[in-house]
């Protein structure tokens, strides 16, 4: 997580004051967006949030990392992938969809978003497919 405990999103002091956001805030919107885009099958996560998990606790920043330097934001998504999909056009569907709903929903500007495939998770087989019987008998096709 960035080192910085919130983020100004109008650089313009008006008389209403600042808003600022905090970290935790723009990895849960990185992570949601990332979730959502078709062809993700999930984001990496760490073991306390797989616990988190089992007992109905969602980490929506599951997979997110925020860094923050003298260029800017920086995010890194850890994601796996389905079987099948396009490995580089959901990378730049997910940098395009990170970047537009942080700036739509906070207004921040991201230096970079880097993505990170950890995976691909290849489609389930049905266990009627795995073992298909001709007869009554039980004898395999």
């Amino acid at each position: 997580m960035a080192e910085e405990s919130s983020f100004v999103v109008n650089k313009t002091k008006e008389a209403l004051g600042e808003i600022e956001v905090a970290p935790e805030v723009i990895e849960i919107i990185s992570g949601i967006a990332a979730s959502k885009v078709s062809g993700v099958h999930a984001m990496r996560g760490k073991l306390s949030s797989g616990v988190s998990e089992l007992f109905g606790r969602v980490d929506h920043k599951k997979g997110v990392h925020l860094t923050s330097d003298e260029e800017g934001l920086k995010v890194d998504v850890y994601c796996y992938l389905n079987y099948g999909v396009s490995v580089p056009k959901i990378a730049l569907e997910l940098q395009k969809k990170v970047r537009e709903q942080l700036i739509q929903m906070t207004d921040i500007e991201l230096k970079e978003v880097n993505i990170h495939v950890v995976g691909i998770v290849p489609e389930k087989a049905e266990l009627k497919d795995l073992f298909s019987f001709d007869n009554e008998d039980g004898e395999v096709e």
